[in-house]
C-alpha cells in the first residue's frame, strides 16, 4: 500500500471541512509536494518567491525550524484572501547544539554525514499556517540514529545521489536511509520534510475556530 492508499483513506472528513478554504503550498520542495498530494488535500502551489533564512544565534536550536516557518509565511509577497490557508514549513537537522543546514559542496555534504555516522540527532520540522487573520506554527521532532559509514559508503552517496538541497545532506527515503538508518522515534514523513498526520491534526483544529467568511 503506497503513501496515498494509507493516508487518504483516513482523511475524507479533513478533505470536507477544507473545501471552503484555498490551500496554498509555499514550499519549493518536491517531497512536501508529494507528502502534502498524498493526503488527497487539494492545494495550489505558490509561485516561487524569495526569502533570506537567518535567523538569531541566540536562538535554541530546537527553535530554529518554526522560527524559519513563520519567516517564509511572512516573506510571501501576495495578500491572502479570507478564504485562503497558506502552508509553509522549513526542516533542521539538529546535532547535539549544532544546527546543520544544507551542505555548499560536495565535500560539505561528505562532512556532515561523517559527523552523522554513528549517532543520533534530531531532525526538527517547524510549520506555519496562515490565513490573512491569524497564524499558527507548530513543529515535529524526530531522533535518527545512523550506523557507521564508511568513506566509501559516504561518497557513493553523495557522488550520486548529490544531496547539496538538503539539511544534514541526506534523504532518509534515498540508498542512505536503506542501508544507514539504524532506527528512527517520531514519524517517517517529518524526516522526509513535512510531518502530515500532525499537519492533518493541526488543520483540522485551525479551521474548527473559524467562522466562515462568505
Amino acid at each position: 500500500m503506497g503513501i496515498k492508499s494509507k493516508l487518504s483513506n483516513n482523511n475524507m472528513l479533513l478533505q470536507k471541512k477544507l473545501k471552503a478554504y484555498n490551500i496554498i503550498l509555499a514550499s519549493a520542495s518536491p517531497r512536501r509536494r508529494e507528502l502534502l498530494q498524498a493526503t488527497g488535500i487539494e492545494y495550489r502551489l505558490a509561485e516561487k518567491f524569495e526569502c533570506e533564512e537567518c535567523y538569531p544565534a541566540s536562538i535554541d536550536v530546537l527553535d530554529v525550524a518554526p522560527y524559519l516557518s513563520r519567516l517564509k509565511s511572512h516573506a510571501y509577497p501576495t495578500v491572502l484572501r479570507c478564504n485562503d490557508i497558506l502552508i509553509t514549513a522549513d526542516t533542521t537537522v539538529v546535532l547535539g547544539k549544532k544546527v546543520l543546514g544544507k551542505p555548499a559542496s560536495e565535500d560539505e555534504a561528505k562532512a556532515m554525514i561523517a559527523e552523522l555516522s554513528g549517532k543520533e540527532h534530531s531532525v526538527v520540522t517547524g510549520v506555519t499556517l496562515r490565513m490573512a487573520e491569524r497564524e499558527h506554527t507548530f513543529s515535529s521532532v524526530s531522533k535518527v540514529r545512523f550506523a557507521e559509514l564508511t568513506e566509501e559508503q559516504i561518497a557513493y552517496y553523495v557522488e550520486n545521489y548529490k544531496p547539496m538541497d538538503k539539511a544534514g545532506a541526506y534523504g532518509i527515503q534515498e540508498w542512505i536511509g536503506y542501508i544507514g538508518i539504524e532506527s528512527i522515534e517520531g514519524s517517517f514523513y517529518n524526516v522526509m520534510g513535512l510531518p502530515v498526520q500532525r499537519l492533518c491534526r493541526e488543520l483540522e483544529y485551525f479551521v474548527e475556530m473559524l467562522p466562515s467568511c462568505y
